[in-house]
C-alpha cells in the first residue's frame, strides 16, 4: 500500500514502468492476503491444511495465481529495463504507456488462469491419488506444470536482463571515455544499476527456490503426511514466511531505489562529434 500510495503521489503514472510497478505492488498485496487467508485457515482449521479439503482449494487458488502474477511481473520490468537502455539511441521503437497496459493485462489473465486450474477440476480431491503432501488437495502435476516453467523463468530472464543492461553501460562508458568525455556519473549509474539488479535477482531466487525445493520433494515423496509430521510443515510454513520477505523486499527495491537510481541516469549524456545521447534507464 505504501509502495502504491507513494507513486501515486508522485504523479508519474503515466510512466510505463510505473504502471508495472504499481501492478507489482497490487500482486504483492494480492500475495500478503492470501497468505493471511491461509494462515486464519491453519489457525482455525489446522487438520484441512494438512490432509486437505474443499475449503482449502479456494484460498490455495488465489496464493498460486497471486504469487503467479508477482513473478510475470518481475519479469515484465526486467524487460520493460533492458527494452528502455538497449532501444534508447533508437527510435523506431519505444515502449509505450499501451504496452505496458497490455502487459499487465496479459500476466493477470495467464496467472488467473494457471492459478484457478484445481477450481477447474484439477485437482486430487476426490481421487485421493497423486495427492500433494505441502499443498493438499492439489495434485503434484499440477504444482510441477505450474512452478517448473515459472520459477525458470523468474531465475534466468531477470538474470539474463539486467546482465545485459550492464552491459550496455559500460560500453557507453567506454565510449564517453574514447570521446573524451567524464564518466564519473555513468561509473555511479553502473554500479548502482548493478547493485540494484543483484538484489533483484538474490530476492526473487531466495524467496523462490524454497517453494520449488518443497514441490520436488513433493514430487518424490512417497510417506505419510502423519509420519512427515511436523518437521516437513514447518518448512512449508518458511516458504510462505519467504515469499512474504518477498513482497516486503519488492516495494523496498523498486520503488526506494528506484529514485536514486533514475536521479542520476537522468543527468548522464554523451556529446561527441555525432551528439549521442545517452537516455534515462
Amino acid at each position: 500500500c505504501t509502495a502504491i500510495i507513494t507513486r501515486k503521489a508522485a504523479k508519474d503514472l503515466h510512466k510505463p514502468i510505473s504502471i508495472l510497478f504499481c501492478n507489482l505492488a497490487f500482486s504483492d498485496l494480492f500475495t500478503s492476503f492470501s497468505g493471511f487467508w491461509i494462515s486464519m485457515l491453519f489457525i482455525t482449521k489446522p487438520d484441512d491444511t494438512i490432509f486437505g479439503s474443499k475449503d482449502m482449494l479456494a484460498p490455495y487458488a488465489l496464493y498460486a495465481t497471486s504469487i503467479l502474477s508477482t513473478i510475470y511481473n518481475l519479469v515484465s520490468i526486467g524487460i520493460e529495463r533492458y527494452l528502455a537502455v538497449a532501444e534508447s539511441i533508437r527510435t523506431r521503437f519505444r515502449v509505450a504507456r499501451s504496452h505496458s497496459i497490455a502487459v499487465v493485462l496479459i500476466n493477470w489473465v495467464l496467472a488467473f488462469f494457471l492459478g484457478c486450474l484445481p477450481l477447474m477440476g484439477w485437482n486430487c480431491l476426490h481421487t485421493g491419488k497423486n495427492l500433494s503432501v505441502l499443498y493438499s488437495p492439489f495434485c503434484v502435476d499440477y504444482l510441477i506444470f505450474v512452478t517448473t516453467p515459472n520459477v525458470v523463468a523468474a531465475f534466468i530472464v531477470p538474470l539474463f536482463t539486467y546482465l545485459r543492461i550492464i552491459m550496455i553501460l559500460r560500453k557507453r562508458k567506454l565510449r564517453m571515455k574514447a570521446c573524451g568525455q567524464a564518466t564519473g556519473t555513468y561509473k555511479s549509474a553502473e554500479i548502482q544499476v548493478a547493485r540494484t539488479s543483484i538484489f533483484i535477482w538474490l530476492l526473487a531466487l531466495v524467496s523462490y527456490a524454497p517453494l520449488f525445493a518443497g514441490v520436488i520433494f513433493d514430487a518424490i515423496n512417497h510417506q505419510c503426511p502423519l509420519d512427515l509430521y511436523p518437521s516437513v510443515y514447518i518448512f512449508r510454513n518458511c516458504t510462505a514466511m519467504m515469499i512474504t520477505m518477498n513482497c516486503l523486499g519488492n516495494p523496498i527495491i523498486y520503488t526506494l531505489k528506484t529514485k536514486t537510481l533514475g536521479a542520476e541516469l537522468k543527468s548522464l549524456k554523451c556529446l561527441s562529434g555525432k551528439r549521442l545521447q545517452a537516455c534515462t534507464v
